[in-house]
């Protein structure tokens, strides 16, 4: 297939183009990472570690410096050390609280909002935990990696209502079991939601477009995802600033910031 790039001249003729493969699609699978919700100012991990402050008020940059933050992301960390853990978890789940879903997210709750109104299937799979597509007016959001914004017990996987402020314990107790509190999360060494990739599979087995927008397709199993849809005979569009790994498997290339070219893709859909 061919690999659309975009210069200046061309971002306005692949816009085009991506509006017609959206009109005409039966079912579509959209795939976002982290750049969608970088645009919210969602912090990395690296950025978080920088800004964390104690009870007092100090920085703990000089604490978290000692440790590469994706070990805090494991199991084992947790049970190493659940206080560090929930506190890392916590201050990422206020600033996630904190941000506003921007132009990308509201412009991808529109499109799906328009194909449904036409009759046709709209599904769209995150590895983002931060809750922004739903708050944007998502509606079937499938989260491959879980969700900061919901904890379960640490011994029995029960959910419960978290608070919309800073926790008063950390590690939280579950009310019920009395156990610790967990981010809904994946961690490394952890299986993805069962539901949630089965849900992908049989999408991606019948789209026949498919849309990725801001993920690095470096991270399986979401990064071969694309050639899943390409085997079920879909187009295929990539929203990203700069090339990927799976470039060279496009149809239509849209070279730009989800926030910059999705509103201008919906202007294209007409009403």
């Amino acid at each position: 297939m061919k690999d659309t790039r975009n210069s200046d001249d061309s971002l306005e003729k692949a816009i085009a183009l991506a509006g017609e493969a959206i009109r005409g699609a039966r079912s579509i699978v959209v795939l976002t990472g982290s750049g969608v919700s970088a645009e919210s100012a969602i912090p990395t991990f690296r950025e978080a570690h920088e800004a964390l402050v104690d009870d007092e008020g100090n920085t703990m940059s000089a604490l978290w410096a000692e440790f590469d933050p994706q070990t805090l992301a494991t199991p084992e960390a947790f049970d190493r050390d659940p206080e560090m853990v929930t506190r890392w978890y916590d201050w990422r789940r206020l600033k996630c609280l904190e941000a506003e879903p921007n132009q990308g997210h509201l412009a991808l709750a529109e499109i799906e909002r328009r194909t449904r109104d036409r009759g046709g299937a709209f599904t769209l799979l995150t590895q983002n935990v931060d809750g922004l597509h739903q708050r944007a007016g998502s509606g079937r959001v499938i989260e491959l990696h879980g969700s900061i914004m919901s904890w379960r017990c640490s011994r029995t996987g029960r959910r419960t209502e978290i608070p919309g402020d800073a926790f008063e314990t950390y590690p939280p107790l579950h009310p019920e079991t009395g156990d610790p509190l967990r981010p809904g999360v994946v961690w490394f060494g952890e299986a993805l939601p069962p539901d949630a990739i089965d849900t992908a599979m049989h999408t991606l087995a019948s789209c026949d477009l498919f849309v990725s927008i801001g993920t690095s397709s470096v991270v399986y199993p979401a990064a071969g995802f694309i050639h899943l849809a390409r085997e079920a005979g879909a187009r295929t569009i990539e929203v990203n600033p700069d090339a990927t790994p799976i470039s060279g498997a496009i149809d239509i290339a849209l070279r730009g910031k989800s926030g910059e070219v999705l509103p201008v893709l919906v202007e294209k859909l007409g009403s």
